[in-house]
């Protein structure tokens, strides 16, 4: 973990999963950057973790009982710290994949998401403004299609 208390961890990863440790040192550098410039230097947590770790979260917290990509998990507003995240790795494997880029690339893309989800965005309900912010740091960070955008697609 870093002095400001930001890190990727990577837990519970198949042996076709794994981060080498040039791919997860690559990874802490852009958590970094999205905290340095999208949440205004607040901290925040990204597991990257397997299929059944994002099942088990998404059914405890949310009810659903299914794998899904990226979760959020917001802390409350007075510790200064943003929260926390779950990405799967098998997910962003399956995504790149289907889109047609990079793993890690899927990785940042959910890692910016996730953290929009974090600063308080919610893309179901916010008429479009976190489709549109998503896009515009996508741009900026040189990432692919967002999650909205290809989700919008079909």
């Amino acid at each position: 973990m870093s002095p400001d208390g930001s890190t990727v961890l990577f837990r519970a990863l198949s042996t076709q999963n794994k981060f080498t440790a040039n791919e997860k040192r690559l990874l802490n550098a852009f958590l970094h950057v999205l905290m340095e410039r999208v949440s205004g230097g607040r901290a925040f947590t990204c597991l990257v973790t397997s299929d059944r770790e994002l099942r088990k979260l998404n059914h405890e917290f949310l009810g659903r009982d299914y794998p899904t990509d990226v979760l959020s998990f917001p802390a409350l507003p007075a510790n200064g710290v943003l929260g926390e995240m779950a990405i799967s790795a098998e997910r962003a494997e399956a995504q790149a994949r289907k889109y047609g880029h990079d793993r890690l690339d899927e990785v940042r893309l959910l890692m910016l998401h996730g953290l929009l989800h974090l600063t308080g965005m919610d893309h179901d309900r916010d008429r479009g403004e976190m489709a549109a912010a998503e896009r515009n740091w996508r741009d900026e960070l040189g990432l692919p299609s967002t999650l909205i955008a290809r989700s919008r697609r079909g």
